[in-house]
């Protein structure tokens, strides 16, 4: 990594969280910085970019170091934009730090990828290496967050039509590096546990920080070094509760010929090991984790809580989905469980693995790849010999194929939810 690369700290959070509070603050109490401000703003009027601007007191011959971009999301149709001008401000050699202010409905992942691709990394010389992201601030809501995630939905009914904001919030809380419980004055003490306890669920890793009115110690979030891709991807709640999962399956039982453990690559930058144990004619495994102690019961065994009802668990299957029955169950989905994801299998299509993902509202199931049990003889033959894992654990008749979703919520109903999804298997039908 080139050293003369210009910082980058990213801020995300839904609309009203208060980022361009947060921001302002930044830009009147910073020392030693040039500091370049982006800020998307979905409005006609880049209202955001007058705030900073006022706020901050910058004068005209300033100006240049606060960029509007609106009428658009960073994260999608604007995503050249940033990245032009990104591009544009490390190139006046003006400035040696950029602030950028996502607007609230963006998706932090394909912002943090732009910004990314501009730091050589992926050694395309036709792309300029000028900066490098140094931290991903995700600023929340306490109060926001108590109504989203203790039962009340009535923001989801008013605010954006077409967006799922549990969805959003979700997604910048597990896509960052750290996190500002904002407004932490409005709740109660225990509103703000349980604010905790949700957000430290969803990402057990990044930094937590709690705030009131963006008033944060300045180390925290500029030039802290801290921010890497990989790292930040793997620490989101469902992938640590999968490992969790695997760990303890690997050392709580000896397998025999009749248990199986495969792998299976289901997204960019995702590697999982999974395995079962028999228990039942329906060859399923259910995994409880809570305070970061994780405990196991195969079949259906107890759900364990804490004081809020925030629970997690894996369910794990080797049948396959039938897929109208998944979609009947999809659409009464239960309000308790506030994030799903992971690798299914579906009955009619003995190929191809997809990746069913749930966040509020929102639930979608997308192919991800093939099974590697699709893969020529050879080509698994080759792997069974190099791997001893993925030969102890190869199934001769199912390959690597499995259901295996982790669900993240408050006061599930565990065994009513495997009872249902269960009910959506069937026999699978190996040629």
């Amino acid at each position: 990594m080139k050293k003369n690369l210009i910082p980058v700290t990213l801020l995300t959070g839904y609309l009203g969280a208060g980022k361009t509070t947060l921001l302002n603050y930044i830009l009147n109490n910073q020392k030693g910085y040039k500091v370049a401000v982006i800020v998307n703003d979905i409005g006609e009027v880049n209202i955001d970019a007058s705030l900073i601007a006022k706020e901050a007191s910058i004068v005209e011959e300033d100006k240049d170091s606060v960029v509007p971009l609106q009428n658009g999301c960073i994260c999608c149709n604007l995503k050249t934009d940033l990245m032009n001008q990104i591009i544009k401000l490390c190139e006046t050699h003006k400035f040696d730090y950029i602030l950028i202010e996502a607007s609230g409905i963006c998706e932090p992942m394909p912002i943090a990828q732009s910004i990314e691709t501009l730091s050589g990394i992926t050694g395309d010389r036709s792309v300029p290496a000028v900066c490098k992201l140094d931290n991903i601030v995700a600023v929340v809501d306490a109060l926001r967050l108590v109504d989203e995630f203790a039962g009340g939905n009535s923001l989801l009914k008013k605010d954006l039509e077409e967006t799922d904001i549990e969805a959003l919030l979700i997604q910048q809380i597990e896509f960052c590096n750290t996190i500002l419980i904002n407004k932490t004055d409005l709740v109660t003490p225990e509103q703000l546990e349980l604010v905790k306890k949700v957000v430290r669920t969803l990402q057990p890793s990044a930094k937590m920080i709690e705030t009131q009115k963006g008033v944060v110690d300045l180390k925290e979030v500029l030039g802290t070094n801290a921010f890497d891709f990989e790292k930040v991807y793997s620490t989101a709640g469902w992938i640590k509760e999968l490992e969790e999962h695997d760990k303890h399956e690997h050392e709580g039982h000896d397998h025999d010929e009749h248990d199986h453990e495969h792998h299976h690559e289901h997204e960019e930058h995702e590697h999982h090991h999974h395995d079962h144990d028999h228990d039942d004619g329906k060859d399923h495994s259910h995994c409880d984790h809570e305070h970061g102690h994780c405990c196991h019961d195969h079949g259906e065994g107890h759900q364990h809580g804490d004081e809020f009802g925030i629970s997690t668990f894996v369910y794990y299957v080797r049948r396959p989905f039938d897929r109208m029955k998944l979609e009947n169950f999809a659409s009464n989905w239960p309000n308790s469980v506030i994030r799903a994801k992971g690798i299914v299998w579906f009955a009619d299509d003995n190929d191809e693995a997809f990746v069913l993902e749930q966040a509020g509202k929102q639930i979608t199931a997308s192919y991800s790849g093939d099974w590697m049990a699709t893969a020529p003889k050879g080509q698994i033959k080759k792997a069974l010999a190099s791997d001893p894992e993925f030969a102890k654990n190869w199934d001769e008749k199912l390959g690597d194929r499995m259901v295996k979703l982790v669900f993240i919520g408050r006061n599930m109903d565990k065994s009513k939810i495997i009872a249902a999804l269960d009910e959506c298997t069937v026999e699978p039908n190996i040629r």
